[in-house]
């Protein structure tokens, strides 16, 4: 499992957007899971998960996408999980170090603007 979180200022609806396109665009093989959205007094929560498959590890991974917003205060957290084939400890995790790269590059590409 690999993980980044981040603080962004912006728009909850943009910057989901961007993020689901970027990640989607982002591979071959990726597609959208599943999604929840809930909001309460004004904060909302969007919660994507995410799967690709890795051929340095001839498997699929999974990429969870966690947005938070207040405003224009937004907290998105993602989390990877998959992509090893030993039973009992992580022996290949380029393909999550990977999959959460892309995210990685969408979240700071969008904090830049």
């Amino acid at each position: 499992m690999a993980k980044y979180e981040s603080n962004v200022k912006g728009d909850f609806n943009e910057f989901l957007r961007i993020m689901e396109e970027g990640i989607l665009r982002g591979s071959a093989s990726a597609s959208f899971e599943d999604g929840s959205y809930y909001e309460n007094s004004g904060v909302r929560c969007a919660v994507r998960v995410y799967e690709r498959y890795s051929a340095m590890g001839s498997n699929r991974v999974s990429l969870n996408i966690t947005l938070i917003g207040n405003g224009d205060d937004l907290f998105v957290s993602a989390i990877t999980a998959g992509g090893s084939q030993a039973m009992f400890f992580k022996i290949n995790r380029i393909g999550e170090n990977s999959f959460l790269q892309k995210a990685i590059d969408i979240i700071e590409d969008y904090k830049r603007r």
